[in-house]
Parts: structure tokens; sequence; C-alpha cells
């Protein structure tokens, strides 16, 4: 199966999928022009699904890489790619959402806000460019949501741009890491918790902990099952997303303070943040953080 990925400068940076190049340490990169050459995976991202892979070059002609936070909804946008073998196909489409999280794209253990688009994404063109009107690269075609049509994935960009630039650099990505599993409060997530635990959580709004890893940060921090989270830094939370995103814009080793309802009451609990572990990357069990 041929995959896609795009040269991102002219000394030969490439970017593609994690999934794209799992497990590889070495890749075989054919251009355009139909030259080949062998990559070396600078490294790879699961938890983003974004790779670098690097190939020994000069003067390629490289993409140019537009600004995936301007993006409105309606805007003309190309993916290029190679799905089901079929080498360098373009379809068109439109943006249909912008920061559409993992949960509602079906991939829970990915950290990504995504661009949603009805141009054609099918298997194979999983690392190629979407692009805007003007030629430039404002995502990383990366998922479909299995028997549904003009429903495809793109990582952003400037997400992209962020993630390669650690790879780059330090060879992995540090994400920020609670240890909690998560889902918003409703009647029927309360009656679900009774059923399963004996006691029903006091709160009626907010993000319930239905699971704390073991010696996690927020282990460390006396979370426990049956907790509400109801605010991040003074924030009200309603929604598991949200306290992903508000865990993603801290750096490892700060402090956030935690608003919680109990059983006992309302507490404010500060938690260090940690670095997510390995064997965490992949986890998809609920949404977790």
């Amino acid at each position: 199966m041929l995959f896609r990925s795009f040269v991102v400068s002219s000394d030969g940076q490439i970017l593609t999928n994690a999934h794209v190049v799992d497990g590889a340490t070495e890749v075989k990169v054919t251009l355009k022009d139909g030259r080949t050459f062998s990559g070396k995976v600078l490294g790879c991202d699961p938890v983003t699904d974004i790779a670098v892979v690097k190939i020994e070059a000069e003067d390629l002609p490289s993409v140019k890489l537009g600004d995936s936070q301007q993006l409105q909804v309606g805007e003309s946008v190309i993916a290029i790619g190679n799905p089901l073998g079929l080498d360098n196909t373009v379809t068109t489409g439109i943006i249909s959402a912008t920061g559409r999280n993992s949960s509602q794209v079906g991939i829970a253990d990915k950290r990504v806000q995504f661009i949603q688009t009805d141009a054609a994404i099918n298997p194979g063109n999983s690392g190629g460019p979407l692009l805007n009107a003007r030629g430039e690269v404002i995502g990383i075609n990366t998922a479909i949501i299995q028997n549904a049509q003009g429903i495809g994935f793109a990582i952003p960009i400037d997400k992209a741009q962020e993630i390669a630039q650690q790879l780059v650099t330090k060879g992995k990505v540090e994400h920020p890491y609670l240890g909690i599993q998560m889902v918003g409060i409703s009647p029927e997530i309360k009656q679900q918790f009774q059923e399963q635990a004996g006691w029903m959580p006091k709160a009626d709004k907010g993000v319930l902990i239905v699971r704390v890893m073991p010696n996690s940060p927020a282990d460390q921090a006396g979370l426990r099952a049956g907790d509400a989270i109801e605010a991040i830094d003074g924030k009200p939370v309603t929604d598991p997303s949200q306290v992903q995103e508000a865990v993603e814009k801290v750096a490892v080793g700060d402090n956030l303070p935690l608003t919680l309802e109990r059983q006992a009451g309302q507490a404010t609990v500060q938690i260090q943040v940690g670095a997510l572990p390995r064997s965490e990357e992949h986890t998809s069990e609920l949404q977790s953080q």
C-alpha cells in the first residue's frame, strides 16, 4: 500500500502520520520526479499521530504552510494522497468543521482538535496534505469514520509543526498528564456509577472521574473515582474535552488547581502535572487525561 507524506523543507524534512511509519526506523521515500531516497524516521508521536522523516537531499521543492488557526467553515480545500493504491489522487471539498475533539472522531486516545472535511479521504490518504485554495498546507489527512461518507479528518498544520519541532529537537514529545479517566455528568452516568460502585456521585454537573491511574499525578494528589471536576484554575468545565484542553495548555511540572465536588462537599486540589507515560499513549477505554 502506498502512503503519502510531504516535504516541508528544502533540505529533506518530511511530515507524515505516525501510524504510517509505526515501528520503522528507516523508510523508502519516492519523490514525484521518480527519485528514491532512504529516509530516517527522526521521531513519532502516537498521541497526535505525527511523524518526522529526514532524507539527505538539497534544494528540494517544498510545500508552503498555511495558518490553520484562521480556517473558516465552508472554505474550499484539496486533499492529496494515494487512496487504495491510486497514486497522486486529488479530491476537493470544503471545511465542514474545526475543533473536533478526539472523542467525537472516535479515537479517544489522540490529543488533537481535528479539521473535518468532506473532501474524499480513503485508506492511503494518511499522511498526505490538506491544502487551502491558495495551495498552502493547512492540515495532514489522517482519519475517517468507518461506513460514513463525506466525513474525513485532518490534523491542523499548526499542531503538526509544534509536535514536529519537538520530535526534531528532542526525539520525543512530552504530553501533560493527570492520570484520570472521565466522562461528562448526566443522570444516566450517575445511575451507571451507582450500579457499579454502590453509591451515587453528588454533583449534577461537571466532569466525573471514573478511574484514577495508580501512582499518577492525580493519585498522588488524592483524587479518586466519584470526584467531579467543576472548574480548572477557576474556569468552569462541563465536558471532558475542556479538561483535556486545559491540561494541554500547561507544561509538565506545573501546578494545576482543580475545584472538585465530593460527597463531603467542595474541595480545591493542586495537582503537579506529570508527563504521559509511554504505556498510556494508546489508552482509549474512556476519554483519558
